[in-house]
């Protein structure tokens, strides 16, 4: 996190707090703060969506607070009417009232003008992968790897359907988010990623081995190589957070969700 901006936030809520500010100018002066925060607060950015999101939630929990007790709203309301009728706020109340709408068609006008450019270099969408990784501590041969659970499709259906679900929990809690509920790249946070999630759908994963998948996501976008970069990739290194078999089990939900097959291991150069 950016501890500059988190402190010139605490401390301006402080002191507001310290002179007793209306409440109407509290809760302003929190909505003020918390989009400050996700906007300018982390070292890594936001997506728009996600701020845009993260701020409903923020507004909705404030205008609950400042209308919870009779109290609160005749607060709320009694500044709002001297903020409208008094004479010395005339200068402010019509700077809100041109000022606000202003912004709000020059932010429409901004983005219905953004200029579609074509990237500023190419990219190898599906590097070669190396020969081996280590995952957990766990050397993996990456051109004789095949994933362990996909003969359980023959030989004990039941466990092959409980692996599969697990693998779509699993997919759901941790990378819907990037690659979208239809696995086709088109999640929340995809206007804010750039290279885009992959998109499972368009048949390329038929073209790929299973164990290239446990390399892409046991390694993420640090684990990319040289090739075709410079990458900007957002993929976390999954490894981290998941089991290899987690991993395996997303892996069988991506095969099974698209309708593909892994490309086969004889095929493998």
């Amino acid at each position: 996190m950016n501890i500059l901006v988190v402190l010139a936030v605490v401390v301006v809520l402080g002191m507001l707090r310290f002179r007793r500010t209306s409440l109407l100018m509290w809760a302003a002066a929190w909505w003020v703060g918390m989009y400050v925060l996700l906007r300018f607060g982390f070292s890594a950015p936001i997506p728009s969506s996600v701020v845009t999101l993260y701020m409903g939630i923020v507004s909705l929990a404030i205008a609950a607070y400042v209308t919870s007790t009779q109290e609160n709203r005749d607060e709320v309301s009694s500044a709002l009417i001297r903020f409208i009728t008094d004479k010395r706020y005339t200068p402010l109340l019509a700077a809100a009232v041109i000022g606000i709408p202003a912004l709000a068609a020059a932010n429409v006008y901004v983005k219905m003008n953004v200029p579609l450019e074509p990237p500023l270099f190419s990219r190898t969408v599906h590097p070669a992968s190396p020969g081996e990784i280590t995952v957990h501590d766990k050397k993996i041969d990456l051109n004789a790897a095949e994933n362990p659970l996909l003969p359980l499709q023959r030989s004990n259906a039941e466990a092959f359907r409980k692996h599969l679900e697990a693998g779509r929990r699993t997919y759901y809690r941790n990378c819907v988010f990037c690659h979208g509920d239809d696995l086709a790249g088109s999640g929340m946070f995809v206007h804010g990623l750039d290279p885009i999630p992959t998109n499972f759908t368009d048949g390329s994963i038929a073209g790929l081995r299973d164990s290239f998948l446990l390399w892409r996501i046991s390694k993420g976008g640090p684990g990319l190589p040289e090739e075709g970069g410079p990458w900007d990739s957002a993929m976390p290194a999954w490894e981290k957070s998941l089991s290899e078999e987690e991993m395996w089990q997303v892996i069988l939900f991506l095969y099974d969700f698209t309708g593909q097959k892994p490309r086969a291991k004889e095929a493998a150069h």
